[in-house]
């Protein structure tokens, strides 16, 4: 074994755990699986325990209630498979018992170590270190080797492994067990391992009838091959019935590393057939109906009547040979030659390549036969629209495909272009495409097969396209009850107009990830305006409609608004251009969004209350924390989306696509960005600001280079990268001391970003983005002012009269940047001392008490409000009788005072 140390990578990156090595086994692990795991990790210290999928239920229970938490296992959802350089297999070392790490097998810098002991098979990893014995268990392979080296255990590791080695030889009773498994399990006792423990687990799984059963079912065992599959059968012979034997062959089947399994046991006066199998080509569902039973494709069984074992092969056999199918490859499948167009070939020839060979995906292949990416039709025909047909294929192309190997099963097939919905399916050999498998192909080879009725069993494969999910209950937990009624009186109008109405946008979204969001977007396959009509009909409430857009705004008495709007499609004129809306489906007014993650609907009719319908794999980005646009010219039909795809990256913590950033760089490169409005752009660089900590957002940014649409002036340094900390800091810091009063953290944030402007790129930059409102004008006079501002601060000796004086003219947002800017205590001090003591302080007579002193209203007044607030300011006055005795001490009184003056004295006695 090489004397390479893998460790825990110290990169800093987000997200995943980072290590280097991965200790894992089979799908469905077992004890002798885990005991595996834990000895390899003594060989492998620095190395990450991760099970590639579900385990065994004895084991499931062994992990609740006993202490191997102390292990550290790692789920793999938190691995950066990008870091991992060594891969050590225990117990398998079958490619497709791995999961979602076989996919580490694709990479030439992997290194693989593999410790197992199950016979050899097709699809077999081979890797730089191999330990491979015909032993009971995969421990006792193990076991000798931390024996060798003198390494430490403790009684819970030694009783695991010395576990793992009885599951495995059923307590030594199996004839696949030898002696090395023995004395494995003697230096196991010696180092303290608990027997007791294991005597648990063991006899609440087996009874000793059920050992010699088993051990029966593997002595017995034929293996036959029928129309190129390898089937096993097994004959055993009990005078009583013995319960589990489904329980024995599944045990049978792991322990040899078996495809297809049928075995005959014959108990009583009947023979009882079970039947597993891991293979397409092997329905056993249809084997055992046709012999009087059912159950699964993959699992079934039978029991038959008046005839003998003997005869009860010879029909089986008759009706594998009849049913079994030819066991069918990629190569057998596969369309070639492949159409295909090189990289940096045209989107005009992609056009035409496409219309003359009738054909919707178009693989793109350098010119020494590598797969570079694949174009849609979709994608090509957009991009034509926009005028962008001299543009190079590889500028659009998909770059996350999937491929298969020519000699891959029809299971491994179905299951990359089910699961994942490919178009087409490259058939990759030496890292060349020989040929490619579509959809349709696949269709008619299962279509061509003969069929099973569906109501005769249940297949697990079949639920799992059947299945939908109903989010009624966790509305009711996430949403206000209020909220939660508004939604099914919604449905009971559609119902009466004979709608269908859903519930759409980020807030399906964020009740999935848990988060609060209470606005509401309905869209209606009908007329929306007309929808929203009725419903007020119905209920209290009022509606705002727009014609043009057919969209509503449904307002309740308590200002609650539900926003409605007809289904509809976009389309733009051009790269940027305000979109073009018409009618359309709930699919195509889902598929106009910019991410998948903000395309789910739930409907909201009485019948299908509740039901979650996600076209493009939102469900499957959000688990996986992932953002990804629908289609790739979704950057080029909206620029702004790339500001978007930052927002929420950040906002969620998700991890944009790889695509994803492909497209949003390409969109930056072509300068998407150039017919964008700058009032858009300023929309969408508010909504950013407007984050609760925008900072990450602001940095990838900068990143992106997108800094430059806002004004190309702007300069992101080390300064202001310290100013925009300085300026959360700030922030936060009134938030916390000045909660009362409102204001508007994002124009802080805006200042700082454009710090390094000067007053004329300020107004140049006001004019592009179209900051002529009343709010916009304010902000560029403020920001013009500010360098007066701080100068007159760095020299203020006055007292607190004119510091208000000084700052009150300003806004608050105006003040925190100036304090977060200036490097001067002084000025921090001062405009400090403005918001806590001076900016809060008010005169407390007003102009009718002067008016009843009777002083006539007239500039007067301003003279007297002004002094008696220098007077506030300064201590001069504390009290409101200070301020009557200020007034009549500093201003000319009149010689009569009014009876209602004298009232009111009265009043205050």
């Amino acid at each position: 074994m090489p004397e390479k140390d893998y460790r825990k990578s110290d990169n800093d990156k987000s997200g995943a755990e980072q290590y280097e090595d991965i200790i894992t086994t089979h799908i469905n692990a077992d004890f002798d699986a885990l005991a595996s795991m834990i000895a390899a990790r003594k060989l492998y210290p620095k190395a990450a325990l991760v099970f590639p999928g579900s385990q065994e239920k004895n084991l499931r229970d062994f992990f609740l209630h006993s202490t191997s938490y102390i292990f550290n296992f790692v789920k793999i959802k938190q691995i950066d498979f990008d870091f991992v350089k060594r891969l050590i297999l225990v117990d398998t070392r079958q490619k497709a018992r791995i999961g979602k790490l076989s996919e580490l097998l694709n990479r030439n810098d992997i290194e693989v170590h593999i410790y197992d002991h199950h016979p050899e098979s097709e699809d077999d990893i081979h890797g730089r270190v191999e330990f491979l014995r015909k032993l009971g268990s995969c421990t006792a392979i193990l076991t000798p080797l931390i024996k060798e080296k003198g390494i430490p255990i403790t009684p819970d590791e030694a009783t695991i492994m010395c576990l793992g080695i009885h599951e495995d030889t059923g307590s030594f009773t199996f004839s696949s067990t030898t002696a090395e498994d023995y004395m494995a399990a003697s230096w196991l006792t010696e180092q303290g391992a608990k027997h007791n423990i294991i005597s648990d687990m063991l006899t609440r799984e087996l009874t000793a009838e059920q050992v010699w059963l088993l051990n029966d079912i593997t002595k017995s065992a034929t293996t036959s091959v029928i129309n190129g599959v390898e089937v096993v059968i097994t004959r055993v012979i009990r005078e009583d019935y013995i319960g589990d034997v489904a329980v024995m062959v599944h045990k049978f089947m792991e322990m040899e590393n078996l495809n297809v399994v049928f075995a005959l046991a014959q108990m009583q006066d009947r023979i009882h057939i079970v039947a597993r199998s891991r293979i397409e080509e092997v329905n056993v569902a249809e084997i055992a109906l046709a012999l009087g039973g059912g159950g699964h494709p993959q699992a079934a069984s039978a029991s038959v009547k008046d005839k003998t074992l003997a005869q009860v092969e010879r029909l089986l056999r008759s009706l594998l040979r009849s049913r079994i199918n030819p066991l069918k490859k990629a190569k057998d499948m596969m369309s070639s030659p492949v159409i295909h167009i090189g990289p940096d070939e045209h989107l005009k020839k992609a056009t035409s390549l496409m219309t003359r060979y009738n054909i919707n995906v178009l693989l793109v292949i350098d010119e020494n036969g590598y797969l570079k990416g694949y174009l849609t039709r979709q994608v090509v025909e957009k991009a034509v629209f926009f005028g962008l047909e001299d543009i190079k294929a590889h500028e659009f192309m998909n770059i996350d495909f999937y491929t298969i190997n020519p000699e891959a099963p029809l299971k491994e097939v179905q299951e990359l272009i089910i699961r994942n919905k490919i178009r087409v399916l490259p058939v990759v050999d030496n890292e060349k495409v020989s040929g490619v498998i579509t959809r349709t192909d696949l269709l008619n080879i299962l279509l061509g097969e003969p069929l099973v009725p569906q109501f005769l069993y249940d297949s697990k494969s079949a639920s799992n396209f059947t299945r939908k999910k109903n989010m009624a209950a966790l509305l009711r937990e996430r949403l206000p009850r209020e909220i939660n009624r508004h939604l099914k009186d919604l449905g009971q109008i559609a119902d009466m107009l004979g709608y269908n109405v859903y519930l759409v946008g980020g807030l399906v979204r964020d009740v999935l990830l848990k988060i609060e969001n209470l606005d509401v977007d309905i869209v209606v396959e009908g007329d929306g305006i007309k929808f929203a009509h009725e419903f007020v009909r119905h209920h209290k409430a009022r509606v705002r409609s727009h014609r043009k857009f057919g969209t509503a705004v449904v307002i309740f008495p308590d200002g609650f608004k539900i926003d409605v709007a007809t289904a509809r499609m976009e389309y733009y004129e051009f790269p940027g251009a305000p979109p073009i809306v018409e009618s359309s489906s709930l699919r195509m007014d889902l598929y106009r969004r910019d991410f998948a993650v903000n395309a789910l609907a739930i409907k909201l009719n009485k019948n299908d209350y509740g039901v979650l319908i996600d076209y493009f794999g939102a469900q499957k980005d959000i688990k996986d924390r992932v953002l990804r646009v629908l289609h790739n010219l979704s950057f080029v039909e909206d620029p702004t989306r790339v500001f978007r795809a930052i927002r929420f990256e950040q906002r969620f913590g998700f991890k944009i696509g790889k695509l994803t950033l492909s497209l949003m760089k390409n969109a930056v490169k072509l300068n998407c960005f150039k017919d964008v409005s700058g009032r858009r752009l300023l929309l969408e660089l508010k909504l950013i600001l407007k984050e609760q900590d925008p900072i990450g957002a602001i940095r990838r940014m900068n990143e992106f280079d997108l800094l430059q649409f806002i004004s190309p002036h702007i300069e992101f340094n080390d300064k202001v990268n310290q100013l925009l900390e300085e300026t959360k800091k700030v922030i936060a810091w009134y938030n916390l001391i000045y909660a009362e009063e409102p204001f508007e953290p994002w124009k802080v944030y805006w200042y700082a970003i454009t710090s390094s402007l000067d007053n004329e790129a300020i107004k140049s930059l006001s004019e592009n983005m179209g900051m002529n409102d009343v709010e916009g004008r304010r902000i560029i006079s403020q920001r013009l002012e500010f360098d007066g501002l701080v100068e007159s601060l760095f020299r203020f000796s006055g007292d607190n009269y004119q510091l208000y004086s000084l700052l009150d003219p300003f806004d608050t947002e105006s003040l925190l940047y100036i304090m977060a800017k200036a490097g001067n205590e002084r000025i921090k001090r001062g405009i400090s001392l403005y918001f806590t003591q001076l900016k809060g302080i008010k005169v407390e007579i007003t102009g009718k008490y002067l008016s009843a002193m009777g002083f006539k209203p007239g500039p007067i007044f301003k003279d007297i409000f002004d002094g008696l607030l220098e007077a506030r300011l300064n201590n001069l006055v504390k009290s409101r009788e200070d301020e009557v005795r200020f007034v009549k001490d500093n201003f000319p009184r009149p010689e009569k005072i009014n009876t209602e003056l004298e009232n009111d004295k009265k009043k205050n006695c």
